[in-house]
Parts: structure tokens; sequence; C-alpha cells
């Protein structure tokens, strides 16, 4: 994730100024800890403003980054994208291990459907006979974050 926004110079505000521009950010959309705090900095709070109201934000379940990580997985799911890419972007959000881990345990009985619809999509359920087309199938679902174990059930299982 590349920020490229900053500032030189921080702002000075009292903490209800940046809980009202965080609270802001979030009525938009839910927010990891990271995503929030560099969209704070963006717009010139200071880090030693930020961090106090991050931490009263969580206390008071406002910011979860649980909530965020099973949305974050359940859209990125329905737009085709597999386990291994979507934990890959929720860790470079700043999400814990464990809030990925459970996000995505959530969708297990999903990965199957999924990979099967997006094949459908790309491939329209051809599997090829030859190791070339085979290899070029699975590059592509491969970039979408699909296991080889997952690709190979796929394969293996008739249409």
């Amino acid at each position: 994730m590349n920020w490229t926004r900053t500032f030189e110079k921080a702002v000075a505000a009292d903490p209800g100024t940046v809980r009202a521009k965080a609270m802001e950010l979030l009525a938009r959309r839910e927010h990891s800890r990271l995503e929030l705090r560099q969209k704070l900095i963006q717009r010139g709070y200071s880090p030693a403003q930020i961090d106090p109201v991050l931490d009263r934000l969580i206390e008071e379940c406002v910011l979860d980054e649980s909530r965020y990580a099973e949305l974050y997985a359940s859209t990125r799911a329905d737009k085709g994208y597999g386990p291994l890419r979507i934990a890959r972007e929720l860790r470079e959000r700043g999400v814990p291990d464990d809030a990925v881990a459970a996000a995505l345990a959530g969708l297990a009985d999903d990965w199957p459907p999924k990979l099967r619809e997006l094949h459908r999509k790309r491939f329209k359920s051809l599997v090829p006979a030859d190791a070339a087309g085979r290899m070029g199938q699975i590059r592509v679902l491969r970039q979408h974050g699909f296991t080889l174990d997952q690709i190979k059930r796929l394969f293996e299982e008739p249409v």
C-alpha cells in the first residue's frame, strides 16, 4: 500500500477534532487501524494526536479490525479473489494475523464455488488437455490467490 500525500507541518488539533475526522472517515466505510492512521496523518494530524484517539475508538468498538477483515475478505472473495491474495492484502493493511485467519476461516466453504465461478468466467469451464494450457490457467488462478491444492481439485472434478 502506497501512501503518497504527506504534509510537512502537523495541524494543531485537540483530540475532539481528530476524533471527529476519524468518525467521518469511518462513517464512509470500515477501515483498519493502519489505514485510518495513515489517512489522518495525510490530513496533517501528528501521530501523537492520532494514537490515543484510535485506542479509544478500538475500546468503544467503533474501530474493529475483525469486522473490517470479515467485510474486506467477503467483498474480495465475491470479486473472484482467493484466500492467499486476500490474506496478503489484509496484512498489507495492518490487520493482525488472528483477524485474518478468522475472516478466511469464515469463508472456507466458499472457496471451491468461487474458484469454479472464476474458472467459468475466464476459461468457459474448459480444462485444457495439454500441459502448456493447463499451466496458463494455473498461473491466472494463482494470481487471483487460490492455492495449488484448490486448483488441482477444480481440475479433477467433473464439470
